[in-house]
């Protein structure tokens, strides 16, 4: 069977980003599932590499010689994405250089899986304040995947094997998540996760929805009726599509062990939701994937640690886990 060729993004720079991947590119029990690349700068990797004590890459391509290889390529690798000062930076600071550099290599991973270059993509973590300071205004990976392959509707999707939960709104303020919840939002949220756990686990998933609200509204008593005017028909719509779901469950009893075994996924209602109990339960194995685009994408469930960036106290687990569900994926047999 030939391995997928799998698009490694190597975030930014001055986080953990590069050291998860030459962990990853130094894993020979990687290369039972996939072939990993990584779109970066082979001169960051060098210099993580001579700080960290890690292997450094053995294979670099240039951008010509990866238009030439494509398709042929055997062994982990990494793609030189050239343009960026590997010595102009200092690991686990924030800066306007590091953010547009890992913003470049999520746009080369885009790029080459839509031109179906690879078989998919696993991310490595941006900074969101580094985005910012150069100038790129999306929130996270889930926004830019989203918007640069055109996808019509998309969610973030957490997976694991100890809990699953995807996102009716992410990297919002608080207050702002009311007025975006909408009956067509979560119906194509819960469509997007039912489609999905369906594909991972071969068998119709059982889903919940969560409540907004403390008690899951209390019938009206707390919030402003989000689970009686938005929320229940929500789960109706769903119900006549023939989607096995519950709900709306009060948030706070919704990820007790019993109720975990028995779901196959939580629809959550705003970012912490879940991703609380899911970084509680599952840190250093939870994927992140964004579900509805035209392409595979799944990602690291962490962030860029900059507080322990090129120390070598971070672990690529999560990124080992990312790369095995998006080989799965794009197979078609996860």
């Amino acid at each position: 069977m030939t391995l997928p060729l799998i698009a490694i993004t190597m975030g930014d720079p001055a986080g953990v980003g590069p050291e998860i991947c030459l962990q990853l590119l130094a894993d020979t029990s990687v290369r039972a599932f996939a072939i990993p690349v990584i779109f970066g700068d082979a001169r960051t990797l060098a210099r993580c590499a001579r700080q960290t004590g890690l292997e450094p890459p053995r294979r670099i391509l240039s951008e010509i010689e990866w238009a030439e290889a494509c398709g042929q390529i055997d062994e982990p690798c990494v793609l030189d994405v050239f343009g960026f000062d590997a010595a102009g930076f200092e690991p686990g600071v924030v800066s306007a250089k590091t953010g547009a550099a890992g913003y470049r290599y999520v746009e080369k991973s885009i790029e080459a899986a839509m031109a179906r270059q690879v078989a998919a993509v696993a991310t490595a973590p941006l900074n969101k304040e580094a985005l910012r300071a150069a100038g790129i205004h999306y929130p996270g990976h889930t926004e830019i995947f989203a918007d640069k392959t055109g996808a019509k509707r998309a969610c973030m999707f957490q997976y694991s094997d100890e809990v699953r939960a995807s996102f009716v709104t992410v990297h919002v303020g608080y207050h702002e998540v009311p007025n975006l919840l909408t009956v067509e939002r979560i119906v194509d949220v819960i469509e997007l996760t039912a489609e999905a756990m369906q594909r991972i686990r071969g068998t119709k998933p059982k889903l919940a929805v969560l409540g907004l609200n403390p008690h899951a509204g209390e019938h009206g008593l707390f919030g402003d009726g989000e689970e009686e005017r938005i929320i229940q028909p929500a789960i109706e719509v769903a119900r006549a599509k023939g989607i096995t779901v519950e709900g709306p469950l009060p948030p706070d009893t919704a990820f007790l062990p019993n109720k975990r075994r028995s779901t196959d996924a939580m629809i959550c209602m705003y970012h912490d939701q879940g991703h609380i109990p899911l970084k509680a339960l599952a840190f250093d194995t939870a994927v992140n994937t964004t579900l509805g685009l035209p392409i595979i994408r799944t990602s690291v469930d962490h962030g860029t640690a900059c507080d322990i960036a090129w120390q070598r106290k971070a672990t690529h687990s999560s990124l080992v886990e990312a790369v095995r569900l998006a080989a799965k994926l794009s197979q078609g047999s996860a």
